[in-house]
């Protein structure tokens, strides 16, 4: 009849070695913990993010209508294999009082912008856009990013960029819920940066 030291040595520590190594497998190789790999890379989220600015934090006022009145540099990773274009909207959800918020105003409206583009530049233009890229009306009526101009209060400004499966078409500057439309079922990923500002004047 075995001994408890010899089944212990002669079963139980094996077993719970190879218990530790299968798991220490898996961690490593990002199966675990939310991570997965293919092909041995791992998967990173959609992230998005600014020099500008940090998420939840004041936009610089070079970036709203007290300032230059241009786009924010944006940057971006984590674009997933299936994706074929990428979205960008801004827009602020507390206007016109944060206090009590009655619409969304939308900023900036961006669309099938190719997905080996990393982000746009420091105070992007339509020349600026990477090529391909076509431009939604925001909500003065026209094309182009238009910044932060809150009439009360500090508001917060949503930077949202999705990852679609499809690259649209035939839409001719479209609204923003124009937009959302055409992309419903298309979304595989999406990020959001936000970023605050109160009138200084």
């Amino acid at each position: 009849m075995w001994s408890v030291s010899y089944f212990e040595k002669k079963v139980l520590t094996p077993f719970f070695e190879r218990a530790v190594a299968i798991i220490s497998s898996l961690i490593c190789g990002g199966l675990l913990f939310g991570r997965r790999a293919v092909g041995g890379e791992k998967i990173m989220a959609l992230t998005i993010q600014s020099t500008a600015f940090n998420h939840n934090a004041h936009i610089q006022t070079r970036y709203t209508c007290e300032g230059d009145d241009m786009a924010p540099p944006l940057q971006w990773q984590g674009i997933p294999e299936a994706a074929r274009s990428l979205v960008l909207i801004v827009d602020d959800p507390d206007a016109p009082d944060p206090e009590a918020p009655k619409m969304t105003w939308v900023h900036w409206v961006l669309f099938n912008i190719p997905v080996d583009a990393e982000g746009l530049p420091d105070a992007a233009a339509l020349s600026d856009l990477p090529a391909g890229t076509e431009e939604g009306l925001n909500d003065w009526g026209r094309t182009g990013y238009g910044g932060p101009c809150p009439p009360i209060g500090r508001h917060r400004y949503f930077h949202k960029l999705y990852a679609l499966d499809a690259v649209l078409e035939n839409l001719n500057q479209p609204s923003k819920a124009q937009l959302e439309t055409a992309i419903q079922g298309h979304v595989i990923a999406e990020a959001a940066l936000i970023g605050t500002y109160q009138k200084q004047k």
